[in-house]
């Protein structure tokens, strides 16, 4: 933490106090060096929490700077010692792109502000060079641009004849933006997840939408059949300067079409949209299945059946008389033929 003291045992002790800081909200840890600044979007609030040692009954000053825009507040401290200062959402919705500077400055021992700001001129005054030397030029014409005028203020608060104490600490703002990761096609019945990434803080909520490409509002004549889904998303942490959301979809009730998913903000201005397909499942096919032949590893061996003879009935031979008394009968009736 990088803190200025002139008096050992009275100090601006200035840490987070995470507890009553909305998680849509970023807070600042005074005392960080200006090159580790977080990032937020147009309309996330800043806080910063502290404690500050010495009960200064003036309170602490918060000097905020950045791109054409300057503000200074006083802010009190509590019996516990505690403190808080607010950036809203409507203040921070409104700021260019860039980095602001923040710093929260205690009058120590004397209880005042040897450096201070000058409203009706719009310079930095030093009190304690005879009745009040204008150091530089903190707004209107001629002023210095950030982070010039942030490095004069740090320099003339760490000047050896003031024995005020600072802690520092910066953020960066950017355009709110949403983000839909790849999603590929799909059929019918399958279950899979819609991501992306936003520079939304942790904790805003988002509308997913996803509708049917030839969805249309119709007559109260008429049958319309929806196909999607919808529902509200919270933010989480990512990786680097954008965080995570995701929304999980069942499409075994989606019909097979081109399908938009768009993803909104709630309360911040931001959306981005894309486009996926579902298509029609595969028809689903009963293999017949091939029957199988197991041919035993050896046969066994049937013995051959020897036929049976049959024996042959030999038959009698004709006796010749049989014969020739055959022939005598037939000549016999040729010759009482002719008479």
């Amino acid at each position: 933490m990088h803190i200025t003291s002139r008096i050992p045992y009275v100090l601006l002790l200035l840490v987070m106090l995470v507890a009553a800081v909305p998680v849509s909200a970023i807070t600042l840890t005074p005392g960080t060096s200006f090159s580790s600044a977080p990032s937020i979007a147009n309309g996330d609030p800043v806080y910063i929490h502290g404690i500050a040692t010495g009960h200064p009954q003036q309170g602490l000053q918060v000097w905020v700077l950045g791109n054409n825009y300057a503000t200074i507040s006083t802010i009190s401290t509590n019996a516990d010692k505690s403190y808080e200062y607010e950036m809203t959402s409507a203040q921070t919705r409104t700021l260019s792109p860039g980095q602001y500077f923040v710093l929260i400055q205690h009058p120590m021992m004397n209880g005042v502000f040897d450096i201070y700001y000058n409203p009706s001129t719009g310079s930095v005054i030093n009190r304690q060079l005879g009745t009040g030397m204008s150091l530089f030029q903190f707004t209107g014409g001629g002023s210095l641009q950030t982070p010039a005028g942030a490095n004069a203020l740090l320099d003339a608060i760490a000047s050896q004849n003031i024995d005020d104490t600072f802690a520092t600490a910066s953020f960066i703002v950017n355009p709110p933006t949403a983000i839909i990761s790849p999603i590929g096609n799909h059929v019918v019945g399958d279950k899979f997840t819609v991501s992306g990434s936003t520079n939304l803080a942790v904790g805003n909520t988002m509308m997913v939408e996803i509708t049917s490409s030839s969805f249309k509002p119709t007559s109260k004549s008429q049958s319309a059949e929806f196909s999607g889904a919808s529902g509200q998303v919270t933010v989480v942490p990512g990786t680097g300067a954008l965080n995570r959301w995701s929304f999980p979809v069942d499409a075994s009730t989606f019909k097979p079409d081109e399908y938009i998913v768009k993803i909104s903000g709630t309360t911040i201005d931001v959306s981005a949209t894309t486009l996926f397909n579902i298509h029609a499942a595969p028809l689903t096919t009963v293999a017949t299945p091939t029957p199988v032949i197991t041919v035993p590893a050896s046969l066994p061996v049937v013995p051959t059946a020897v036929p049976t003879a049959v024996p042959t009935t030999k038959k009698s031979p004709v006796p010749v008389f049989v014969i020739l008394g055959v022939i005598g009968l037939v000549t016999v009736m040729m010759i009482t033929g002719r008479k």
